[in-house]
């Protein structure tokens, strides 16, 4: 009987399968928490991109329907309705450490699966996924929502793999019950003993007429049936959960999309195409409705956000190793070093012992050689395309995307695809210790059983275990948050004073100028502000970014006004003018100030304290850019929409994964 792997780990052999499904899933656990240990303590997440606070708003920022193009839609949704329920804090650190867990976990299922190999290699494909470059780097980045859309590829790729499997194109269908048919078997020679035999057709014919009408026929057939619809039904649920789960962000929508679309095969396409739509509902409404994203992106971010060559390695190397962010302060210490180049080399070394493989027909088994193919050839485009777009004629091909299509740039940051790589990595990885174990086993011992020496015997452990160190031992300082580098914060208490203050309507506009800060709480790095999500109106963000020297514009013109306002000094009227209502200045972050003390003695004094001075501006604040209440509605219904997917999408798959016994 072919083997089977249900969506949560769950073989068909019982309770010791049951058992060692358990195995990956602490092993996973393990290190995630030694990867996140320090945010396993009290505190707020607060590094980069990154910022988590006690509670948020459900603003028209947070909905995407604010100046800039909507890229944190629907986690700023999620949050806002969530953290007046649950500490927002510790809902952004449950997401990212569960998202890391589920990516660890899912490569081991997705090897079991689609390779069918024991133990050992199911951990070294957990490990793989887990402690490798690319999640050091983005933990560092603060993109944790990235994280979470990476965590759902393999599980992505597993429920394209079961709706293969239960289509047409999965090949021979699995073999009945021995013990079924032989009876079936035994009854059928008793009736034909008895018939007549001047009609020993007619009983027959009447026999399989009954059974074509009333769908009785033996068990084993109709066993088959209904796991075959059990699985349809999980693996279309599990799908939509997949997809939902990715599109926190649009960019973990992307990457999902890619690998559903590429697996799902052409029978399945229109229907998972259709739940990708669904999916990517609350940022494809925002930027409908807010426009922001029809806007053609500064193409000054397609050199600034190009992937980056590490010592030794080169573009492509770095891509090939996991790593290459643009961002070189937001990789670990060891990517600065030969390390890398070892560190690489021995990563690829482990990833070909498997290819050929992963590549290999199993002819029981076509639906997971088509899944398995594809994901490799995704994996070698996800390394070859960012480093073709990081070259000279590259960027200018990339330059035109991001300026004629609109919302192309998404695009421009080309090191995250890379996370496309990793399901077939892991693939390979565990395949390659499974090879290794195997020639091992056949050289060392005097098995006779075929299968225990082709899953390597009692080799597999121990090729995993050197597997696993090859893996985690150029790596060590991703242990304890990269570092030490990814730990919680602790806001002063000013921020809830000021948020409580804010009982009028107007934007925000903030000082010091510009998005990021450097608090003394916060670390040595720059954050961004945390004003958008800490108070319950818009705050204005000019969406510029500092990289590599370079300043790349955002989208929309209203918060720029608002702060060069600020900056010459001009009026309170003015600012009035522009929707501003409230003047927030932090006092305990370095940044541009200009003129701003000509404007703020025209304003009214609400608070303030050592950290914080929060002003309102007098007069009739200005109401023209006040957002529709239908945008708003149509907005929400996305986010509903995207919300239903996700529970509803995982709900089905939990309760429909077939029960093989």
């Amino acid at each position: 009987m072919r083997r089977s792997v249900g969506f949560w780990g769950v073989g068909e052999s019982g309770r010791s399968t049951r058992w060692a499904g358990l195995i990956p899933a602490g092993y996973s656990a393990v290190l995630t928490a030694l990867i996140t240990g320090p945010l396993l303590g009290s505190g707020y997440l607060l590094l980069r991109d990154a910022v988590s606070t006690p509670r948020s708003y459900l603003t028209d920022s947070a909905l995407g329907l604010g100046d800039a193009a909507p890229r944190a839609v629907p986690q700023d949704a999620l949050l806002a309705a969530l953290s007046p329920i649950v500490d927002g804090g510790l809902l952004v650190k449950a997401i990212l450490i569960v998202a890391l867990w589920a990516a660890g976990y899912g490569a081991a299922v997705l090897a079991r699966a689609l390779l069918a190999v024991s133990l050992g290699p199911q951990l070294v494909a957990t490990t793989l996924t887990l402690w490798n470059p690319f999640v050091a780097e983005r933990l560092l980045q603060g993109h944790w929502s990235l994280l979470a859309g990476y965590a759902a590829l393999p599980w992505t790729a597993l429920a394209a793999y079961h709706l293969r499997s239960a289509g047409a194109d999965a090949g021979p269908r699995p073999s009945p019950n021995p013990v079924a048919v032989e009876a079936d078997a035994r009854t059928t020679s008793t009736d034909d003993s008895r018939r007549s035999p001047t009609a020993p057709s007619t009983r027959h014919g009447r026999r399989e007429r009954h059974t074509r009408s009333t769908g009785r026929g033996p068990r084993w057939r109709r066993a088959i049936s209904t796991g075959q619809q059990s699985t349809t039904v999980a693996a279309w649920g599990a799908l939509a959960g997949c997809l939902a789960a990715a599109g926190l962000t649009p960019t973990g929508s992307l990457l999902a999309g890619c690998v559903a679309l590429s697996t799902v095969g052409r029978r399945n396409l229109p229907g998972t195409l259709a739940l990708l739509v669904a999916a990517s509902a609350p940022w494809l409404a925002a930027t409908a409705l807010s426009g922001a994203g029809a806007e053609p992106s500064d193409p000054t971010g397609v050199a600034a956000f190009a992937a980056r060559a590490e010592p030794g390695l080169g573009t492509l190397g770095s891509l090939a190793g996991l790593g290459g962010i643009w961002n070189a302060d937001a990789v670990p210490d060891s990517r600065t070093t030969p390390i890398a180049l070892v560190a690489t080399i021995l990563l690829l070394a482990v990833v070909a012992s498997g290819i050929r493989a992963v590549l290999t027909a199993v002819p029981e088994d076509r639906a997971g050689l088509r899944v398995r193919r594809t994901l490799f050839a995704l994996a070698v485009a996800a390394v070859v395309v960012p480093a073709l777009a990081s070259t000279g004629w590259g960027m200018e091909v990339m330059r035109w995307l991001v300026v004629e299509i609109p919302g192309a740039g998404l695009l421009r940051d080309t090191q995250k695809y890379v996370a496309l790589a990793v399901p077939a990595f892991a693939l390979c990885a565990a395949a390659g210790c499974r090879a290794l174990a195997a020639r091992i086993a056949a050289r060392s011992t005097n098995a006779v059983e075929h299968q225990s020496v082709s899953r390597g015997g009692s080799a597999a452990i121990p090729v995993a275990v050197l597997f696993v160190a090859l893996l985690v031992a150029p790596l060590l300082d991703l242990a304890f948050g990269v570092g030490g580098s990814v730990r919680p914060v602790h806001y002063p208490l000013g921020w809830q004073r000021v948020a409580e203050k804010i009982d009028a309507t107007g934007d925000v506009a903030v000082l010091p100028g510009g998005m990021f800060r450097r608090f003394p709480y916060s670390g040595k790095v720059a954050v961004l502000d945390p004003a958008p999500r800490m108070l319950p109106n818009d705050v204005l963000q000019t969406g510029r970014l500092p990289v590599r020297g370079l300043t790349v514009s955002g989208e929309g013109t209203r918060a720029v006004d608002a702060e060069n306002a600020l900056l010459h000094g001009d009026s309170a009227q003015r600012l009035a003018d522009l929707g501003v209502g409230w003047v927030l200045v932090e006092r305990s972050t370095p940044g541009p100030l200009g003129d701003s003390a000509k404007t703020l003695p025209q304003l009214e004094k609400r608070y303030e304290d050592q950290n914080f001075a929060l002003y309102r501006v007098p007069g009739d604040v200005a109401r023209a850019t006040e957002t529709p209440g239908a945008h708003r509605i149509i907005a929400i219904t996305a986010h509903l929409l995207w919300a239903t997917l996700l529970i509803g999408g995982l709900l089905i798959a939990a309760i429909y994964r077939p029960i093989r016994r």
